[in-house]
């Protein structure tokens, strides 16, 4: 029998998922696919990683304390996973995401406890009530709370360069040729690849 680890906390649980070769995928190809399973976090997916890296970076900074209100804009993902870190850790949390956003998250997010504000999806992005640039004026509104801002914020990349990065050149044991990642602000792509790229 396999020794258990047991967690102190379920942001303990964020990260390190196992990476699972795919035997069917590359029939045909004469090269060995991989893939890192990311919804194996907390909350669903590979956000899980930011949020948690954000918050806490915040928190060696100064910038957050106890209780203390996050507002941040997100497709869900990243809301989920600021959810279960503001939930864990005892902060307020708002959220601004797109009316398109699914019934599935919008009822997470409720359960979870986080205060959400519709965007308008129709409206072009440079309107002012659009989804990137409603937030700053939310932000605004609301003095001393603290805006994560995942779109523009170095610390997403980060996230991945410290985490998922050396994660996936350890389980590889350092033989990757080709590095593949879905692209949303880009975090993923450039904090793992930068890694990635300094090793080899």
């Amino acid at each position: 029998m396999k020794n258990k680890r047991v967690y102190d906390s379920v942001l303990d649980v964020v990260g390190n998922t196992p990476l699972v070769r795919l035997t069917k995928m590359n029939r045909g190809v004469d090269s060995e696919i991989f893939a890192k399973l990311e919804f194996l976090n907390p909350m669903g997916s590979i956000k899980d990683r930011i949020a948690k890296y954000m918050i806490e970076k915040a928190e060696q900074e100064g910038k957050l304390e106890d209780g203390q209100l996050i507002i941040e804009n997100s497709s869900g993902n990243t809301a989920l996973g600021l959810a279960l870190v503001a939930l864990q850790k005892g902060y307020k949390l708002k959220v601004v995401v797109r009316d398109s956003i699914t019934k599935e998250k919008t009822n997470q997010l409720k359960v979870l406890g986080v205060d959400i504000l519709f965007a308008d999806s129709s409206l072009p992005p440079e309107s002012p009530d659009s989804y990137n640039n409603i937030t700053p004026k939310i932000v605004a509104e609301n003095p001393g709370c603290y805006f994560p801002d995942q779109h523009n914020n170095k610390e997403n990349n980060e996230a991945h360069y410290k985490t998922t990065g050396p994660e996936i050149w350890e389980q590889m044991d350092g033989k990757i040729d080709y590095f593949v990642a879905g692209m949303g602000t880009g975090g993923t792509i450039c904090g793992a690849a930068k890694y990635l790229k300094e090793q080899d």
